[in-house]
């Protein structure tokens, strides 16, 4: 199919014109910039916006090269060919550096943690444990969610050095405890060491079942990103909620620190949510308006992501079927990414998504990865550099065309931050955004407000929000025509 493609290219998405000549040596001084016009003019999404990609903005090469000769490097080109509001296209210097596949590593002690400010001196400050990473150096420490610290090797900690010495400071330090009631702080005399180590993050940090009167309720808090090995990963993960009877789910992603995915792994997840809708629309695609005709023309199948029936061609899907999932989504800096906007969206038509937390960003745009090569595919590329083109190339829509460009609503709005003073144990009904919840999954009551933060504290660090990957925004794979 893809050889038949290649063999035309439409008028309506060539970017030479009649009155360029196939001839017409390109200078070699050139060879990217032409590459990021003439890529960004086939495909940018925003390509109507932008005046000096218009299809009749040049009358021939030499015209062209003139306007590209005027840029001082090919990044510059590429910034102003770009709207103002878009944070999502990026230019690449070595397309070698790039695999968003690669599963999430660090060097770090694997204490999760948040900074305030001491009251009663704001200068000073106190740290609270959120949870510790498993396997890490702090699990093998007596660490718990909700303790609190506001020393390093004996320096207490303030707003100024807080992130030489917690953060950027020894691989090695000993941690003062305190208690704190969220007025005073007392020492209580505990030292924990913690040392830096390698680490590659689990997929899944924990995972419950409650059996609340009928339901059997999967409880999941997902640490990773949606890459095809923890794509692999939650797969079996499914099975252990699939023994158990699972009818309702809830995803928990207050300290998930993904970043971006392709939409082939959202929809393998979703897959795995529910297993009744095989071979349905899942996700539609939305390119600016001659990519798009040229697709509808010719490859309109291309344009639809569907349910798939299995996870490859030798694994089966462990799905839930279930018809209720619940997103938990929490923090002042955390809106849901790309990945989990367009994963929300394309569920809704499906089964009923239940959004826990705070209104997300509004993210709905998918990027590709163009080289430099007649159908910007990586085997025929251009080896004389290396830079490749990752621009916003499309809207994504549901089955229903329905997109979100405003983001979602929740059903129920949680506090910016967590109630530290009573943290509670997570995976338990003694943690309070868990606890109620389940109070929403098993009665639909979504409660009175609560008072947020009753002791006036101020936030100044979470250390989920800096390991976060820049949300780089959903790719796609999709075969493309060739220019010649």
């Amino acid at each position: 199919m893809k050889n038949l493609l290649k063999a035309t290219y439409l008028l309506i998405i060539t970017i030479f014109f009649t009155q360029c000549s196939k001839e017409y040596q390109l200078p070699e001084n050139l060879v990217v910039q032409d590459f990021v016009w003439k890529g960004l003019n086939a495909y940018y999404l925003h390509q109507d916006e932008i005046a000096d990609l218009s299809d009749r903005r040049f009358s021939s090469d030499q015209e062209l090269n003139a306007y590209l000769s005027g840029f001082t490097d090919y990044n510059t080109l590429f910034s102003s060919l770009l709207i103002t509001a878009d944070a999502k296209s990026s230019l690449l210097e070595n397309y070698s550096d790039l695999n968003i596949e690669i599963p999430r590593s660090g060097f770090l002690n694997g204490m999760e943690f948040g900074i305030i400010e001491e009251p009663n001196n704001t200068e000073n400050v106190i740290g609270y444990v959120t949870h510790t990473l498993p396997s890490s150096d702090a699990a093998t420490k007596n660490i718990l969610r909700g303790e609190f610290f506001n020393a390093v090797d004996g320096i207490q900690l303030t707003q100024t050095n807080f992130e030489s010495l917690l953060i950027n400071g020894a691989d090695t330090f000993n941690l003062t405890m305190v208690n704190f009631d969220g007025v005073t702080v007392t020492p209580n005399g505990n030292i924990i060491a913690l040392q830096k180590q390698n680490y590659d993050y689990d997929t899944v940090f924990l995972e419950k079942n409650f059996t609340i009167g009928t339901d059997n309720i999967g409880y999941l808090m997902y640490n990773n990103g949606f890459s095809k090995n923890s794509i692999n990963d939650l797969n079996n993960t499914f099975l252990n909620f699939k023994n158990q009877a699972t009818n309702k789910l809830v995803l928990d992603l207050r300290y998930n620190i993904s970043g971006g995915s392709f939409a082939k792994n959202i929809t393998n997840l979703a897959t795995m949510i529910t297993g009744q809708f095989a071979n349905k629309v899942f996700i539609k695609e939305q390119w600016n308006s001659k990519a798009q005709t040229w697709f509808e023309a010719n490859q309109p199948d291309s344009l639809l992501t569907k349910f798939p029936a299995k996870l490859n061609s030798t694994t089966a899907f462990n799905s839930l079927e279930v018809t209720d999932l619940y997103i938990i989504l929490n923090g002042e800096h955390f809106s849901g990414s790309s990945a989990i906007e367009l994963f929300i969206n394309s569920l809704n038509p499906h089964i009923n998504v239940h959004i826990i937390g705070t209104e997300t960003a509004g993210n709905n745009t998918g990027a590709i990865t163009l080289y430099n090569s007649e159908d910007y595919d990586f085997p025929l590329r251009n080896e004389t550099h290396t830079v490749a083109l990752q621009p916003v190339v499309l809207s994504f829509l549901n089955k229903d065309d329905q997109t979100y460009k405003n983001g979602f609503t929740p059903n129920i709005t949680l506090c910016a931050n967590e109630d530290i003073i009573n943290l509670g144990e997570l995976g338990t009904r003694s943690e309070p955004i868990l606890d109620r919840v389940l109070e929403y999954v098993s009665t639909g009551n979504t409660g009175t407000n609560v008072v947020c933060n009753s002791n006036n504290l101020t936030f100044l660090y979470n250390s989920i929000d800096s390991q976060r990957e820049i949300d780089k925004g959903v790719f796609i794979k999709q075969d493309l025509p060739n220019t010649n």
